[in-house]
């Protein structure tokens, strides 16, 4: 079966270079009746992908430890579902993952209406450049990242999942990223074939679900990983500045940016240049992202280290924006003449700008602050690295500003200026409003109390375009934006109190002694230890009340797998929308003495249930494109 997955791999890897080879001949000769085999070729792409998925697959859920791949991920203690799961858990696999996925988008776009709707010649120029995106990632699967190498002699046992990957988040996390990571290719592939062939039709019309659909599995992804932190590795927060972090978040902010962009392109027909390479930057920084992950350029508790794909991956970015220059210098001819001007900035389109430059000043903060170290070693024999207080000095504050400009776009006009004055006056008594009952209720430093402020007008915002607006409650697109713009509006205001008002308290406690913090009492009850197959661990047991009400039980776990000597924190919570108790488990001894961390995290839940509205929001956005679609 090594073989057989293997030799698919290489299939495809020959069938897509044959493919781009094709259409580069059509476009030469502009002859485009080979088209039909070009589109066909991929059936036996994503077949062959198909195929070696499926035996990495069986693989793993029978621990066959012949395979490399499954000795190194899974172990006969591990349950089935964990073991299956480990398919993306290393880098071989998640390449291969990341193939897949990029298979599947681009066999659904081949069938879809916006597809056929476009030129011969976009559509051979499409499957150009998208057989390139595949190819190089088959070269890595059959290259340096090969996930089907054979142990000779087969291993009794394998050494099982790193322990921080056993949590629902994680199973769900990195997939959800792959997903919009392999989606942006589509854009990106089809804003280079429309440039460089001239195609009449908008591509950022063509690609608009596509691009949805992207961003809607990268933001849950990342909405993912941070619940993932916050539960799993017990230090109290979901957002550490992480370079592994940050490379998820810089395409995402990108990616956001160009999504608010093709609004201006589809509605005033403005950006068409802009939109291309906003397109492509996106599904360059997913490439970054997965860069930062593997090629051991930055030290990262999520980093899969060296592998011998970091080289070529930044040679391939390298290549790809090379490809976007000379696209957009062969393909400006076919375009003079048909831009039309930017609307006044004090519009919608203006907003939307501004929102799209403040959203790739974002991503510029983090893409240097995730490389500072690399960057200082031109200077300094030590390189420098960059504490999350940066991070939050800097990207907070814009981050709050997105959120103010939010509150206000809806009320803009598309032409210029202010449409809807009433409005305004209730977005700024929200602003002005709520600021004033944040600042009564304690919150007093300043960047939090604009962003809360902000939160608040925007929510209001939303609350009045929904009640006054009709094509609010009746274009599902419209109620999909504003939903969206809720769900930011209330993950800025837990961001707001969450981060700079968390009270924590580390302390040793023996049966019977208590510990005050943030008005909650906790009484520690005992110390169970247990042993099993899979693992060692101790739990704490510890009851909370507040003013004497009984408010709940925290049990914090501190593990020790098979396998693995290091301990991980299993943390515990009493969840509020207000105040959610937080513990972890530091240490313990044979006499039930416990070290215990204690937080207090105001608003956290808000984060999680407005990245949940941002996830799925957006799908009531999604339809099916026009026949003929739009055209510039």
């Amino acid at each position: 079966m090594h073989v057989t997955a293997y030799f698919a791999l290489l299939v495809a890897m020959l069938v897509c270079l044959s493919g781009a080879a094709t259409a580069l001949f059509g476009l030469w000769k502009r002859d485009y009746t080979r088209l039909s085999l070009i589109e066909r070729a991929h059936h036996a792409v994503f077949a062959a992908v198909v195929l070696s998925s499926a035996i990495l697959t069986v693989a793993l859920w029978r621990r066959d430890f012949s395979f490399v791949y499954v000795a190194e991920y899974t172990d006969t203690l591990l349950p089935l579902f964990y073991a299956v799961t480990a398919f993306w858990a290393g880098q071989a696999g998640s390449l291969l993952f990341w193939m897949l996925v990029l298979a599947v988008f681009g066999a659904g776009f081949a069938c879809s209406r916006a597809y056929k709707d476009l030129q011969p010649a976009t559509r051979c120029a499409y499957w150009l450049f998208f057989y390139v995106v595949e190819a190089f990632f088959l070269l890595l699967l059959t290259g340096p990242s090969n996930p089907f190498l054979e142990a000779v002699p087969p291993v009794p046992q394998g050494r099982g999942l790193n322990p921080l990957l056993r949590n629902p988040g994680m199973i769900f996390h990195p997939p959800l990223l792959f997903l919009g990571y392999a989606g942006f290719a589509i854009p990106a592939c089809l804003g280079l074939a429309a440039w460089l062939v001239g195609e009449k039709r908008s591509f950022a019309v063509a690609s608009r679900n596509v691009s949805l659909l992207s961003w809607i599995f990268l933001t849950a992804g990342i909405v993912l990983g941070g619940w993932w932190s916050y539960m799993e590795l017990g230090w109290g927060g979901y957002w550490a500045w992480d370079p592994v972090e940050n490379a998820s978040l810089i395409p995402w902010l990108v990616g956001t940016a160009f999504l608010h962009t093709s609004i201006v392109e589809r509605r005033t027909k403005a950006l068409p240049k802009s939109n291309v390479a906003m397109a492509v930057v996106t599904f360059v920084t997913c490439i970054l992202g997965t860069y930062l992950v593997r090629s051991g350029v930055v030290e990262s508790l999520h980093a899969f280290g060296e592998g011998g794909v970091g080289g070529p991956l930044l040679l391939f970015m390298l290549f790809s924006l090379v490809v976007l220059a000379a696209t957009l210098l062969a393909g400006a001819p076919y375009f003079e003449g048909r831009f039309k001007p930017l609307a006044n900035l004090v519009s919608v389109p203006g907003f939307l700008v501004i929102l799209a430059w403040l959203m790739l000043a974002l991503a510029a903060v983090v893409f240097l602050g995730t490389l500072w170290p690399v960057i200082s070693k031109l200077w300094s024999a030590n390189p420098v690295g960059l504490d999350a207080g940066f991070y939050n000095r800097v990207c907070l504050p814009l981050f709050a500003l997105v959120t103010f400009l939010v509150a206000f776009c809806p009320l803009m006009s598309w032409t210029e200026g202010l449409r809807d004055k009433a409005g305004l006056g209730v977005v700024l008594g929200g602003l002005v409003g709520g600021g004033a009952v944040l600042f009564a209720v304690g919150l007093r430093l300043p960047v939090a109390l604009f962003a809360g402020a902000a939160s608040i007008a925007a929510l209001a915002c939303a609350l009045y375009v929904f009640v006054r607006q009709r094509h609010a409650r009746s274009l599902a697109g419209a109620l999909g934006a504003y939903c969206v713009h809720v769900g930011l509006a209330l993950v800025t205001l837990g961001v707001a109190f969450s981060g700079p008002y968390q009270v924590s308290k580390e302390a040793v406690l023996t049966p019977g002694r208590t510990l005050d913090i943030g008005g909650f009492t906790l009484t520690y009850k005992d110390l169970e230890q247990e042993q099993n197959p899979a693992m060692t661990f101790a739990r704490a047991r510890i009851d909370v009340t507040r003013d004497g009400r009984p408010v709940g039980e925290l049990a914090p776990e501190r593990r020790i797998y098979t396998g693995f000597e290091q301990p991980f924190a299993e943390v515990s919570t009493i969840p509020s929308l207000g105040d959610e108790l937080y513990a972890t488990l530091l240490s313990a001894t044979e006499k039930k003495a416990a070290s215990i961390k204690i937080s207090v995290n105001p608003l956290v839940n808000w984060v999680w249930i407005g990245g949940a509205i941002m996830c799925l929001a957006p799908f009531l956005s999604l339809r099916r494109p026009k026949t003929g679609g739009e055209r510039l």
